[in-house]
């Protein structure tokens, strides 16, 4: 579902900033993460055999340098004053951002990070605020360094997310940075083409 990017904000309580990473800069981590290492994400379910269910969740984490990790990291914590006044928390830290690749066909199907009795385990409670950082820009039309499709879709608390047609979306564009009460259930819908990049981070 489309509406207006100020609408959006208001109805979800998204916290925006536009070009926090600079152009160069998610050039770069671009350029790292495609010689890193990498290996498929994880999910966290309750006595499951494997960490690793790609009918859930289809992407590739990539392990870039401690100091590229630790950069971003820093620069989130100088954020957290403006998140806690935003959504009135006091928050303690943010964890290790994770660095994520979609390829066409990947997704992650809509799911909570945190900050719920839903969910069973002690790390993922104390997850208070979300926060995704798009590294390059999403496109209606296949052209040159975008990817169409990989939207990042948010639902309302008493919405069905098995109704795709509900989710209301937000656009990707280099730098931007968007943080989220960790309850709200998000997905990101399947890469119909190109590759998607970007950061994930929880503050605590």
């Amino acid at each position: 579902m489309s509406i207006h990017t100020s609408e959006l904000v208001e109805r979800f309580r998204l916290f925006l900033i536009e070009g926090f990473l600079e152009a160069q800069t998610c050039e770069q981590l671009i350029a790292e993460t495609r010689l890193a290492w990498g290996g498929p994400a994880t999910v966290y379910r309750p006595g499951a055999p494997s960490p690793v269910d790609e009918s859930l969740r289809k992407t590739t984490r990539f392990m870039l340098s401690a100091e590229t990790t630790e950069f971003v990291r820093q620069r989130l914590l100088e954020q957290r004053e403006k998140v806690e006044s935003h959504f009135q928390l006091t928050l303690s830290d943010c964890e290790s951002p994770q660095f994520l690749f979609y390829k066409e066909g990947d997704f992650f199907v809509p799911h909570q990070d945190g900050n719920t009795e839903q969910l069973q385990f002690d790390h993922l409670r104390v997850r208070r605020v979300s926060v995704v950082i798009f590294l390059n820009r999403q496109s209606t039309q296949p052209t040159p360094d975008t990817y169409c499709g990989g939207s990042l879709a948010f639902y309302e608390a008493n919405a069905d997310p098995r109704r795709k047609e509900l989710g209301f979306h937000l656009n990707g564009e280099p730098g931007l940075l968007v943080a989220f009460p960790a309850e709200t259930t998000h997905e990101v819908t399947p890469v119909a083409h190109g590759e998607r990049y970007s950061i994930v981070c929880w503050y605590r």
